[in-house]
């Protein structure tokens, strides 16, 4: 080997490994990009498309309605750590494909300290929810509840008429409205505080 070659060589070899770390850093951060891009990604997929039976946020009425009738019915959860009463004033109803309905749930915060919860819901069968359209719902934000507090919550929905062109949802007469309430970071920042050692000054 030549002493030119020789002198270029570290050179070389500086430069692909700077390439390496390069390429490599490169990856981890895309990696790390696509593990926080997963969930709204995932989210954003289920609400194009029904998948699991996650319902549509309706953009506009129906404009119209069938004669095909289905019975909505209404399940109610509520989930460990989270002190609240949770069911629907009925628990099914009959609805025309195209018919805005409006329920209510009623709500009970059982504790003696202000807690916070959102609600996670899907419809099933799960095919199904693609055509089913909230106009309101109380799952869209945060619910703070005070001690003791009752409050009725609504859900304002249609079944899309579109449902009766499907023909592989053909037998489908039943569909279960399904909630669950989870706690929230604001249920557990209220009840450290309610936990909290008082402070004192001194005497």
């Amino acid at each position: 080997m030549t002493e030119s070659a020789t002198e270029h060589a570290p050179q070389r070899a500086t430069r692909r490994d700077f390439v390496v770390a390069f390429l490599c850093g490169g990856l981890v951060a895309g990696m790390v990009g696509l593990s926080f891009a997963a969930v709204p990604l995932y989210s954003w997929f289920c609400r194009t498309t029904g998948f699991g039976g996650t319902t549509q946020v309706a953009k506009s009425l129906p404009t119209y309605t069938t004669d095909r009738i289905v019975t909505v019915r209404f399940d109610s959860n509520v989930a460990t750590g989270l002190p609240w009463r949770f069911e629907p004033e009925r628990r099914t109803v009959d609805v025309k494909l195209g018919e805005v309905v409006t329920v209510y749930y009623a709500v009970t915060n059982d504790s003696a300290r202000v807690t916070a919860g959102q609600a996670g819901y899907n419809v099933s069968p799960s095919t199904v929810g693609i055509y089913f359209e909230k106009i309101n719902c109380f799952c869209f934000t945060e619910q703070t509840m005070q001690p003791g507090e009752k409050r009725d919550m609504a859900v304002v929905f249609y079944v899309d008429p579109k449902l009766a062109r499907d023909s592989e949802q053909d037998g489908v007469k039943l569909i279960t409205l399904s909630y669950t309430f989870y706690p929230t970071r604001a249920s557990d920042q209220a009840k450290a505080e309610s936990t909290a050692p008082v402070k004192t000054g001194p005497i």
